[in-house]
């Protein structure tokens, strides 16, 4: 009866959206918005398991979050995961256990923490939160990931962790932050919440430094609505995030059992052990997680079929426009698809994107843009280096959706938006 039932309401959601698969035959003819930032990235079997633990009762964190956990980490080539609810509580939880009594050599107040001024808000502030100093740097225009001269520079006998941010699906040269890390004794986490999928030198960005951290937003690749993970190699840094993330409690964690002998006296599912958070997902997220895994490559496969065409076909305007391209040694996973109009353009940022939304291609700024322009930074201290590039994105930089529902027809529409908007201004 159970299985008949599920049944039923699988083929009404499927009727009631009228989707099959994951979106393969959904386009944009009728649509207010042609080409959206994002789109949803789940479909019925998605929507299936949240049923499946609403009906179960079994809706907070659970065996569902537990199997996502194992299976995102295998994906990216790491031993250990840790899931919370949202990639900004994964930046936190991997710079509190850097800055955790429990951590040999651990970053303390005062102690200083580079990464790039081009990011995002939550990639700064869990810095300021553990009592550090973010050191912001300039970026390469070329992949808008973190100068590496510019961390070589601006390394002081406070620095104590770099925390490259793999932006809009392009990675950071981690090679050389490694060398540098470990010339220097430094700790690394990886913000790679933009960047699922994308590899450097045969590896998976998020699979070199000590922690790195994900986000499953909306918006993102794959998506559990809202959730983030946690990622590394390192077995006590593990344990440490089981605690941090629900409570303190050992209830998640691997070796527990010394702590259970040592305070026979206590309730072991109640044992607080460290200081903690609560940022766990719900098992209806850990669902969402199992299935977007079964799509994930054909959902990257789509966004870098997208931008190898619009690549080729906005090249004649490379005289206007910067466009990144993906590096020898690398393969990005364009969150978006970012384009930088140069200071010789005879036209500014806002025409463009004003004529590309009238034409219902969203468009938004590159993140945060430079971050030492927004006024949080004047909430904390921070240090920051030469910005120049980072003030050029600030100004003339943008990015439109790529995702698996760009099709050939939209792939077109795009160009000939571009094509439309030279013709205007006597360019074409």
């Amino acid at each position: 009866m159970e299985n008949e039932i599920m049944g039923q309401i699988r083929e009404l959601v499927k009727k009631y959206y009228g989707i099959d698969g994951f979106g393969e035959n959904v386009g944009f003819e009728g649509r207010k918005s042609k080409i959206p930032l994002n789109v949803p990235t789940y479909d019925v079997d998605e929507i299936m398991e949240a049923v499946d633990c609403l009906l179960s009762t079994r809706v907070t964190m659970g065996q569902k979050t537990y199997q996502f956990e194992r299976l995102f980490a295998s994906f990216i080539g790491t031993k250990y995961s840790t899931m919370v609810n949202s990639g900004s509580s994964a930046n936190l939880v991997a710079l509190s256990i850097l800055s955790n009594r429990a951590t040999r050599g651990r970053i303390k107040p005062g102690d200083e923490i580079i990464t790039p001024a081009v990011t995002w808000s939550t990639t700064v502030s869990p810095i300021h939160n553990i009592g550090a100093v973010p050191v912001l740097v300039d970026i390469d225009m070329e992949s808008y990931t973190i100068d590496i001269d510019q961390i070589r520079k601006n390394i002081t006998p406070k620095t104590k962790a770099i925390m490259p941010v793999h932006l809009l699906g392009n990675p950071a040269d981690m090679k050389q932050i490694m060398e540098i890390a470990q010339q220097h004794g430094l700790f690394v986490v990886e913000d790679t919440c933009e960047s699922h999928g994308a590899v450097l030198d045969g590896k998976k960005a998020g699979s070199f430094g000590d922690i790195s951290t994900f986000s499953f937003f909306f918006s993102h690749h794959i998506s559990t609505i809202e959730g983030g993970m946690l990622l590394t190699n390192n077995h006590e840094y593990s344990e440490l995030s089981k605690a941090l993330r629900a409570h303190g409690w050992t209830r998640e964690m691997a070796d527990r059992k010394p702590y259970l002998d040592k305070n026979p006296g206590i309730d072991p599912r109640f044992l607080f052990v460290n200081y903690g958070y609560n940022l766990r997902p719900t098992d209806l997220q850990g669902g969402f997680g199992i299935r977007q895994m079964e799509k994930i490559e054909r959902l990257l496969e789509a966004r870098r079929l997208n931008a190898n065409y619009w690549c080729e076909n906005l090249e004649k305007y490379s005289d206007s426009l910067m466009i990144t391209r993906q590096r020898p040694g690398t393969l990005h996973s364009w969150y978006g698809f970012p384009i930088t109009v140069r200071e010789s353009a005879k036209f500014r940022r806002e025409q463009l994107t004003a004529f590309l939304e009238k034409k219902g291609i969203e468009t938004r700024p590159l993140m945060s843009g430079n971050i030492a322009d927004q006024p949080m930074m004047g909430m904390m201290d921070y240090r920051k280096g030469s910005l120049e590039n980072a003030q050029r994105i600030m100004k003339n930089s943008f990015f439109f959706g790529n995702h698996h529902w760009v099709k050939e027809k939209e792939r077109q529409y795009v160009v000939e938006c571009f094509d439309e908007f030279f013709k205007s201004i006597g360019k074409a």
